[in-house]
């Protein structure tokens, strides 16, 4: 019952914050004349109320455990991997390449070597910023952002220059073998939604993630570097190797993004098709308490926010899942410390009691 006790206590403050935002978020829309009922209603009938709208809400969360994943490693081992962008182009772009020009191949040995090659590209530009920081000092937060740019500008290059179809910004369509199917093909629910089979593989991630953290000794010297390095050190981990492989596994796993779009929906790299979702998984893994496991639900709620928001954009304006999801975030830091210092307060009380 202990461990039923522990989930209970560490969801009170994600379920807080969530109605939190909600309630401001309604104050919001009454402020600039609207209902809020109504606006609601709308929103999640068009989002969860129907098959439709939840696959098109799991479309959108799909990435969102990759990068929420990616971010969650790096904060676990101690590390900011605020470069999950420039992983995911990179990450992408060899996704998409390796579809391309590797045609022919049967799919049981071309859909494996389309992933990898994201990992492989989104590992490289993760493990660059760990490589700095272990041998010259220099802090993976200025690495990974400087990183993004540097992605962004030569994905752009060479899409545009070199790999684009003709008076486009994307490249060719990747080979019939390098596509993975939608989940309409045997859900007859989910006709006409983009969400595919790599919901499934990012699943498979989060669960992956969750038994190398906690049930393997890697994740164990892992998750002691983000606690205290200096113990870690003192314990014989090899904390400049552990630096690098954080970053280079969340970097890898960020890769995987192009899975989704590339793979699964439109089957070619498009520059911008992912804008804005490695930050937007900071928040996610923040709000998941870096526990991959919390972070496929932590994933869906994002995904209903984006979908949803497209969904009454006619009614009030797009930028209220931003405002919503930025009360989230504050919320969740005010709640979460509130709710530790409640659970330090208790523990100290126990031990007193025992010792009495």
């Amino acid at each position: 019952m202990s461990w039923i006790k522990n989930i209970l206590i560490h969801l009170i403050g994600p379920i807080l914050a969530l109605i939190a935002s909600f309630i401001i978020g309604g104050i919001v829309i009454f402020v600039i004349g609207k209902d809020p009922l109504f606006v609601y209603s709308r929103f999640f009938c068009e989002t969860l109320g129907n098959s439709y709208g939840v696959g098109q809400v799991l479309f959108r969360a799909t990435p969102l455990m990759f990068t929420g994943l990616a971010a969650a490693i790096s904060f676990r081992a101690g590390l900011f991997n605020i470069g999950a962008e420039g992983q995911l182009r990179i990450g992408s772009l060899a996704t998409a390449l390796t579809g391309v020009y590797l045609s022919g191949l049967p799919p049981i040995v071309l859909i494996p070597l389309c992933l990898m090659s994201g990992m492989l590209g989104g590992a490289i530009w993760g493990a660059i910023p760990g490589i700095l920081k272990v041998k010259f000092g220099a802090h993976e937060v200025i690495n990974t952002i400087m990183m993004n740019f540097i992605a962004a500008a030569l994905v752009s290059y060479l899409v545009i220059n070199i790999y684009a179809v003709p008076a486009t910004v994307h490249t060719f369509e990747i080979d019939e073998a390098a596509q993975i199917g939608r989940l309409d093909v045997f859900m007859t629910a989910f006709r006409g939604s983009p969400v595919n089979v790599s919901l499934f593989l990012a699943i498979s991630c989060c669960i992956v993630v969750y038994f190398l953290l906690w049930k393997t000794r890697l994740g164990y010297e892992l998750r002691t570097l983000g606690l205290n390095p200096f113990a870690a050190n003192y314990g014989g981990i090899n904390t400049g190797s552990r630096t690098i492989i954080a970053l280079t596994l969340s970097g890898s796993i960020a890769g995987l993004v192009g899975s989704n779009f590339v793979m699964g929906y439109k089957h070619y790299f498009e520059l911008g098709f992912a804008e804005g979702i490695g930050f937007i998984g900071i928040a996610v893994a923040l709000l998941a308490k870096n526990h991959p496991i919390g972070i496929i639900l932590t994933s869906i709620f994002f995904g209903t926010l984006e979908y949803g928001s497209l969904t009454i954009n006619t009614i009030v304006p797009k930028e209220l899942s931003n405002i919503l999801l930025a009360i989230v975030i504050i919320f969740m830091i005010i709640i979460t410390k509130i709710m530790n210092r409640w659970i330090l307060r208790m523990q100290e009380r126990t031990s007193i009691a025992y010792n009495v």
